[in-house]
């Protein structure tokens, strides 16, 4: 696991041509030759938008930043608000517009399906949340998060605010929210690291 003090460090970098940092998908971080664990970087995910360019490295770095600095202010803990960002980078290198490789559901920072969260499911979808505004909008997802997290007891808010570390909060998140099939706990918690280091100094 990554535990290093550094600000910054290496993060799983997706190219067009490899693996994306998507549900699932993510490509295997690189051991640290210093501590043997896998190191990530805040802010250096490689992304797929539905224009299939990829998301700038800078845009991702404001994008994590800005949605550490959104679950602090709601009252999460910086380790609580890491745990989110550490599952968010796994689902979706927090692209907003992105959507799943290989032609999946997934959309969004969250991955939510198409046919279900995304767009359908009755008083709990993105697009019906979005009232006609951009679905795709960084903040407007953040709201969504935020919104099914309060409403829904069943996404696991108490779990979530229960936790007291960001291992813990990385696990509450991927298991309540995000209920994803091959999670990849690791990958989740290395970047939930990355993001505490680069963000809640």
């Amino acid at each position: 696991m990554f535990r290093s003090g550094k600000a910054r460090v290496a993060i799983l970098t997706a190219t067009l041509a490899g693996a994306l940092t998507l549900a699932g998908t993510t490509a295997p971080a690189q051991a640290s030759p210093q501590t043997g664990a896998a190191t990530v970087k805040a802010g250096s995910h490689g992304g797929m938008s539905p224009n299939n360019s990829p998301i700038a490295p800078s845009v991702i770095t404001q994008n994590e930043q800005a949605a550490f600095n959104y679950f602090v202010a709601k009252g999460l803990t910086a380790q609580q608000s890491a745990g989110i960002i550490g599952n968010l980078d796994q689902e979706s290198g927090m692209d907003p517009t992105i959507w799943e490789y290989g032609g999946g559901p997934g959309r969004g920072i969250a991955q939510w399906s198409a046919g279900g969260r995304w767009d359908t499911d009755p008083g709990d979808n993105v697009a019906e949340f979005a009232a006609g505004g951009n679905v795709y909008d960084l903040t407007l997802q953040l709201n969504f998060i935020w919104f099914e997290l309060t409403s829904f007891p069943g996404y696991g808010l108490g779990d979530l605010q229960a936790a007291g570390t960001i291992d813990d909060a990385v696990l509450a998140f991927q298991n309540k929210y995000e209920i994803c099939g091959a999670c990849n706990s690791t990958n989740r918690i290395n970047f939930a690291y990355a993001a505490y280091n680069a963000y809640a100094g």
